[in-house]
C-alpha cells in the first residue's frame, strides 16, 4: 500500500508538483526534472497525498505509528533515499552545476538522517538505556562533573573522579597493549602548543571554523545553525503553521551543511530569529574558528594555538622517526593526549566538549605496496559495514566477512581493512556491544579531496549513532603540504635492485619548476629568494597541478612564510628530464585511526548500565574486568577486629600481583556493600568471613558482579586468581569448574568464642 501510494506520488505531473511545493522547493524538483523521471525522487517538502496537507514522509519523520511490520513501515524511506542517490550520480554523469550537485546531495542526506531516525525510533524500547537514572549514577559515584562547579562550571569541560579517572587510565592501557605493543608501533609525546605557521599549512587556520551568532546586548553566543534549525523545528510544531511553511522550513533543515554566511544571515532575518534566552536581537553569522588562540613567548610577537588534534606532531616527526625505523616503510606512530575545540555550543555530555583525550596512530606505508602482511589474521571477523554505496540506496548496514569486504572492493585495501578489523577487536574488548557497533563508509561527497577511502567505527547510544573512532587512508597529502612549507623533503627511499632511467620506470619523465630569476627577482625583490627556494622543493604531484593551472589560466599563486606569491607564464615554466635512479623516493600514503577516548567512555557508560532484575534501585556498570576501574574489593563481613589481618594480608598480595582494589570496611550489611561496589563497576568481591577464621586451610568468597555467583578458594590463591580473571586469560566459567560454589558460611562468631 505505501509503495503504490510512493509510485503514485512520483508520477504526479509538474503542474501538481508546483502547487504542493513552496518556492525553494518547486526550483529543485525543476532541477531534477532535467533527469529521466526512472531518477526522480520525491522531495522531503513534497506531499505524497493529494487529499492530505501532511506529507507521508513527515507523517514518518515524527513517529506515528503505521500498520505492518518494520520493512512495510521502512520502505517508503529506503526508496527515497535509493531515488534520491540515484539522482545525485546521475547529476554527477551529467556535469551539473555544482550548486546543484549539492543540493542534491544536502537533500540525500537529510532522508539518510530521517530513514536512519525511524529506523532507531523501532527499535524495542528495552533496547534504550535510562540515560537519567545513568547519568544520576555517574554523577553521584563522581565519575565525572563539570569541571569549576563551585564557581557555576563551564560548559564543555568536565573534570574525572577517582573512579572515572581509573577507567579512563585503564581504557588508555588496554589501548596501548592493544596498539602500541601488539603492533610495534613508535609512540611519542609531542607538545600542546603550535605555532600558527604548522596549522596554516595544515589547513586548520582557514577552514577549522563554524559560523556564530551574539547576543547584540549580553554577548552571549550560539552556534549559528544549530540555533536556526531549533527555531525552526519550534515554529513547525505550532499547529497555525501551514503544510506549506513545514515544508518551506523542512527544506532550508535539509540545506544546513551547505549555506553561505550571506544566506545564513538571510534566513535569521527572514525567521526573525532571536537568542532564545533572552528574546534580544542577534548580530549577523560570523565565521568563527574553533582553535584557542594564544600567544608563544612574552612578547607576543609569535602566535599560536592549543592543537586541535596530535596527528600534526606526528607528521612533523616523521623524518625523525623513519631514521629510528632504520629508513624502512611500513612503520606507525602513535600518539595520546589532550586536544582542544573551542565548541560555540558545547552539548551531550563527553560527545562534544571542548578539550578531549585523543589517541591516534599514523601509519606510513608504500602507496604501491598497500597489502597488510597480517591482514589474514582480521579477516574472517564478522563486522557490520554500512558502505557508501548502502547508504546511498536506502539499504540498512550489511554484515559481512572483512575478507570479503577488501576483496570485493568495498573496503579500498587490505591495510585499511586490517586496522578496521583490530579497531573492532579492540572496542568490543573495552566493553563496547557489538549489536550497537557498525563502521560506515564517507560518501564521496564527504571525504577531503585527498582521501582514498575513510571508515568511522559508529556506536548506537540514546543520542543515536555517534561516531567514536575514525580510519581514514589520507593518502600523502600531511607529508607533501609540510614539506612545501619548510622546504625539508618528507619522503623514504627504496632501494632499487638495479639502476634504471626515469623513461624505463613508472614515470616516463622528472619533472621541476624552472624559475626565470629575473622575473622573479623583478617581481618580488628581496622575497624573490624564499619564492625560489619554495619552487626548488616542489614534489611532482603538486607541479603538474600548477602546470595545469598555468597553461588554463596563465598564473598559479603559492603561498610560503605567510605571504602570498602570483607567478604568471614569464616567471616559471616547467622542465622535463631523465636521470639515472639507484634509490626511488616515496612519499608515504598515511592511514589514520584516529580515537575520542570521551566518546568512547560515555559508549561504554550505556552500553554496560544495567539495572538489577527485580530491584529498580540497584544499578550497576558491567564494565569488563581489563577497563573495570577497580578489579576487585576486599570486604570484611563485619567490623569484627578478628577479620583485619586477612584484609591486610589479601590487599598486600592483590597489590604485590598489580590488581587494582578498594577495601571496604564500613559499617553497613553485606548486601548493600555489595551494590556500593556494583555500582562503580567493580569486577570481583573477596568477602572474609567467619569461616575464613575458624577453619583452616584460612578461605574465603570470590563473588563475581554480573551473576552474583560466589565460589569459595583459599585465601593465597585469591589474588592470583583475581589476576588472571582481570587479564582475561581465565573466565568466570573455569573458576566455578574448578572451585566449590558457595551457598553460605558454615560456623560463626559464637564457634569462635567457643574454640
Amino acid at each position: 500500500m505505501l509503495l503504490r501510494g510512493t509510485a503514485s506520488a512520483l508520477l504526479r505531473t509538474t503542474t501538481e508538483i508546483f502547487r504542493s511545493c513552496p518556492v525553494s522547493t518547486v526550483r529543485f524538483v525543476r532541477q531534477s526534472l532535467r533527469y529521466p523521471r526512472k531518477n526522480r525522487p520525491f522531495s522531503t517538502s513534497v506531499c505524497l497525498c493529494k487529499k492530505k496537507k501532511t506529507s507521508l514522509w513527515l507523517q514518518l519523520a515524527e513517529g506515528q505509528t503505521m500498520d505492518g511490520n518494520i520493512e512495510e513501515i521502512l520502505a517508503p524511506l529506503r526508496l527515497a533515499v535509493k531515488e534520491q542517490g540515484d539522482l545525485v550520480r546521475q547529476m554527477k554523469q551529467d556535469g551539473a552545476p555544482d550548486v546543484d550537485i549539492t543540493k542534491a546531495v544536502a537533500e540525500l542526506k537529510a532522508r539518510k538522517r530521517t530513514l536512519e531516525a525511524k529506523e532507531l525510533a523501532l527499535q524495542p524500547k528495552d533496547d534504550i538505556v535510562d540515560r537519567t537514572k545513568m547519568e544520576d549514577t555517574l554523577k553521584r559515584r563522581f565519575f565525572y562533573d563539570q569541571a569549576f562547579a563551585i564557581y557555576g562550571g563551564v560548559s564543555g569541560l568536565y573534570d574525572f573522579g577517582p573512579v572515572g579517572c581509573a577507567l579512563k587510565n585503564n581504557i588508555l592501557q588496554a589501548w596501548r597493549q592493544h596498539f602500541i605493543q601488539e603492533e610495534q608501533i613508535l609512540e611519542i609525546d609531542c607538545t600542546m602548543l603550535a605555532p600558527e605557521s604548522v596549522l596554516k599549512t595544515s589547513g586548520h587556520v582557514d577552514k577549522f571554523a563554524d559560523y556564530m551568532v551574539k547576543d547584540v546586548k549580553n554577548g552571549e553566543c550560539f552556534r549559528a545553525d544549530h540555533l536556526l534549525k531549533a527555531h525552526l523545528q519550534k515554529l513547525m510544531s505550532d499547529k497555525k503553521c501551514t503544510a506549506e511553511k513545514k515544508a518551506e522550513m523542512e527544506s532550508v533543515i535539509t540545506q544546513l551543511d551547505n549555506y553561505t554566511q550571506e544566506e545564513l544571515s538571510d534566513l535569521f532575518v527572514k525567521y526573525s530569529v532571536k537568542s532564545p534566552t533572552t528574546g534580544n536581537e542577534l548580530t549577523p553569522p560570523i565565521s568563527f574558528n574553533l582553535m584557542f588562540q594564544t600567544s608563544i613567548g612574552p612578547g607576543g610577537n609569535m602566535a599560536g594555538y592549543l592543537r586541535p588534534e596530535t596527528a600534526q606532531g606526528i607528521f612533523l616527526n616523521f623524518k625523525r622517526l623513519l631514521e629510528f625505523n632504520q629508513g624502512k616503510l611500513p612503520f606507525a606512530a602513535a600518539q595520546i593526549g589532550n586536544s582542544f575545540r573551542n565548541e560555540i555550543s558545547p552539548r551531550s555530555g563527553l560527545i562534544r566538549v571542548r578539550e578531549f583525550t585523543m589517541a591516534e596512530i599514523e601509519h606510513f606505508v608504500d602507496p604501491n605496496e598497500k597489502d597488510h602482511p597480517k591482514f589474514p589474521n582480521v579477516a574472517d571477523l564478522d563486522i557490520m559495514l554500512y558502505s557508501s554505496k548502502a547508504q546511498t540506496s536506502g539499504q540498512s548496514a550489511q554484515i559481512m566477512k572483512l575478507g570479503d569486504a577488501v576483496e570485493q572492493g568495498v573496503i579500498n585495501n587490505s591495510v585499511l581493512g586490517y586496522f578496521i578489523g583490530r579497531i573492532y577487536l579492540y572496542l568490543t574488548k573495552v566493553g563496547i556491544a557489538k549489536d550497537k557497533l557498525r563502521f560506515r563508509q564517507h560518501m564521496d561527497n564527504e571525504m577531503a579531496h585527498y582521501a582514498c577511502d575513510c571508515w568511522d567505527a559508529e556506536a548506537k547510544t540514546s543520542y543515536g549513532w555517534i561516531e567514536i573512532v575514525g580510519c581514514a587512508d589520507r593518502s600523502c597529502y600531511d607529508l607533501q603540504c609540510h614539506a612545501r612549507a619548510t622546504k625539508v623533503p618528507l619522503v623514504a627511499e627504496k632501494p632499487l635492485k638495479e639502476p634504471i632511467s626515469l623513461n624505463q620506470s613508472r614515470n616516463t619523465t622528472s619533472e621541476k619548476f624552472e624559475p626565470n630569476k629575473g622575473a622573479i627577482g623583478k617581481a618580488y625583490k628581496k622575497d624573490a629568494k624564499i619564492v625560489m627556494e619554495y619552487l626548488s622543493v616542489c614534489d611532482e604531484c603538486f607541479i603538474t597541478d600548477q602546470e595545469k593551472l598555468l597553461s588554463e589560466s596563465g598564473e598559479f599563486t603559492i603561498e610560503t612564510e605567510g605571504k602570498a606569491f602570483k607567478l604568471t607564464k614569464d616567471m616559471v615554466s616547467v622542465k622535463r628530464f631523465q636521470k639515472t635512479l639507484h634509490v626511488e623516493e616515496v612519499v608515504p600514503n598515511v592511514i589514520e585511526p584516529s580515537f575520542g577516548i570521551g566518546r568512547i567512555m560515555y559508549t561504554i557508560f550505556e552500553h554496560t548500565f544495567q539495572v538489577r532484575e527485580g530491584d529498580e534501585q540497584r544499578t550497576y556498570f558491567s564494565f569488563p574486568a581489563t577497563v573495570a576501574p577497580y578489579k576487585c574489593s576486599v570486604l570484611p563481613l563485619s567490623q569484627n577486629q578478628e577479620f583485619m589481618p586477612f584484609v591486610r594480608e589479601l590487599s598486600e598480595a592483590l597489590t604485590r600481583n598489580g590488581v587494582s582494589h578498594k577495601v571496604d570496611d564500613s559499617s553497613g550489611s553485606i548486601g548493600r556493600r555489595y551494590a556500593r561496589t556494583d555500582e562503580i563497576g567493580v569486577a570481583f568481591g573477596i568477602t572474609i568471613d567467619f569461616d575464613s577464621v575458624n577453619k583452616t586451610p584460612h578461605t574465603a568468597t570470590l563473588r563475581d558482579r554480573d551473576s552474583m555467583r560466589q565460589i569459595r578458594a583459599e585465601v593465597g590463591e585469591l589474588p592470583v586468581i583475581v589476576r588472571d580473571l582481570a587479564s582475561g586469560t581465565l573466565t568466570w566459567a573455569e573458576v566455578e569448574s574448578k572451585y566449590p560454589i558457595f551457598e553460605g558460611q558454615e560456623t560463626s562468631k559464637k564457634d569462635t568464642s567457643e574454640e
